[in-house]
């Protein structure tokens, strides 16, 4: 396997875009990263697109073939692949394969989304299937995603003493985060009471607390070592990438519930933390290597969760770490100085590939207003329905 380089990133602001079809979302954010990337579409040698089941893509999520067809017909393979809100990752992490295999020298990925209004109002899967466990986890259960994170925040308040203010501050520090990113779609400050005074939706997360929905695109093109010579400025690699499912004994699987976990060697939200630890592996590096992390905060309980199902602190740690100031960009671990999907709403399919696109400015030294000092190693972590899971760990 060859090493896999960053050529170039870019990314639609986040926001509601009624007028704006998704095709144009896609083909603003890929244009501008093959303009960064320094290369025209004709240098393209590959497409892998995050497949949505919400709209586009010809109607079959085929959104690759949608934009080739569109904009660059050259007869290049056309890659759709699905995962949730893990597609954007695990599209990533195909097109890292298909240059790392020599397959292709030059691969562009692409995510693109427009979400209907509210937290996805329509029950995902198939009413006419009574084996869907997802559609009747919503239908007979009324367990909607901001149920199931408010059953696990409330848990980690019952195992580790979390606070409401606690989970508030999650929220303080992603707005403050989002600030300096012209990206994001809420770039305000609030306060810890501004967040305990906004509606309830699920107790005890509040509407503050949890990720709106949102319309994006982003766009990362990956290449050889040869292409990225060519590069002027910090190269970025690829150290490592993975993508996993979840792990038989996670009570997280399937219909969640939150229990303790019988079988004590399978991680909770195992999808994701294999994948992270598979990443680390294959770049060679450990929690400690990591300077800054961009996860999914589909709620604040993510933010103080996952570093810890991740190795990077101890169960319960991170409270102390969030409260002072350690998650912060200049804190021991940054987590999220995007803002996060607190600040940006989730795009589902384009959410995985604007994660790295954070990654490389921060390597780069190029995330103005947000910067974190000194940023060399960076790692995605992402979840995705179907218990997918990815990670991708970047380095200069």
């Amino acid at each position: 396997m060859r090493p896999v380089y960053v050529l170039g990133v870019a990314a639609h602001p986040w926001g509601k875009f009624p007028d704006k079809p998704q095709l144009q979302l896609a083909i603003d954010a890929m244009t501008a990263a093959v303009r960064d990337a320094g290369l025209d579409w004709r240098d393209l040698r590959g497409l892998v697109a995050a497949s949505s089941r919400f709209e586009g893509g010809l109607g079959w999520g085929l959104h690759a073939n949608e934009l080739l067809q569109a904009v660059s017909e050259q007869g290049i393979p056309a890659i759709n692949v699905g995962g949730g809100c893990a597609a954007g990752a695990i599209a990533v992490h195909t097109a890292s394969m298909m240059v790392a295999s020599g397959h292709c020298d030059t691969v562009a990925v692409v995510g693109a989304e427009r979400m209907p209004k509210g937290f996805i109002p329509r029950p995902p899967g198939c009413p006419d299937d009574i084996t869907d466990s997802d559609y009747l986890r919503w239908v007979t259960m009324g367990a909607t995603n901001p149920a199931y994170w408010a059953l696990e925040a409330r848990r980690r308040m019952h195992d580790f003493g979390t606070t409401e203010q606690t989970l508030a501050q999650v929220s303080v520090l992603m707005h403050h985060n989002a600030v300096g990113n012209p990206l994001a779609r809420y770039r305000s400050e609030c306060t810890v009471e501004q967040v305990l005074n906004s509606p309830t939706v699920a107790d005890p997360l509040r509407l503050l607390e949890i990720c709106a929905v949102s319309d994006g695109a982003a766009a990362v093109i990956l290449g050889s070592e040869e292409y990225a010579q060519r590069l002027h400025g910090p190269r970025v690699q690829v150290a490592g990438s993975a993508i996993a499912t979840g792990r038989f004994g996670d009570p997280a699987s399937r219909i969640p519930t939150v229990s303790a976990n019988p079988q004590k060697s399978v991680p909770h939200t195992s999808e994701v933390a294999c994948a992270v630890s598979r990443a680390l592996e294959l770049a060679g590096m450990g929690p400690k290597d990591v300077d800054l992390i961009e996860l999914a905060d589909n709620s604040a309980w993510q933010v103080l969760a996952w570093p810890e199902l991740f190795g990077f602190f101890e169960p319960g740690q991170s409270d102390w770490m969030l409260e002072h100031g350690e998650m912060g960009i200049g804190g021991r671990l940054p987590i999220n100085p995007s803002g996060g999907f607190l600040s940006f709403g989730e795009a589902t399919t384009a959410q995985g590939v604007l994660q790295v696109c954070e990654l490389v400015w921060q390597l780069r030294q190029q995330a103005q207003g947000r910067q974190v000092p000194d940023a060399r190693v960076g790692m995605s972590a992402i979840l995705g329905l179907g218990a997918n899971g990815a990670s991708i760990v970047l380095k200069t």
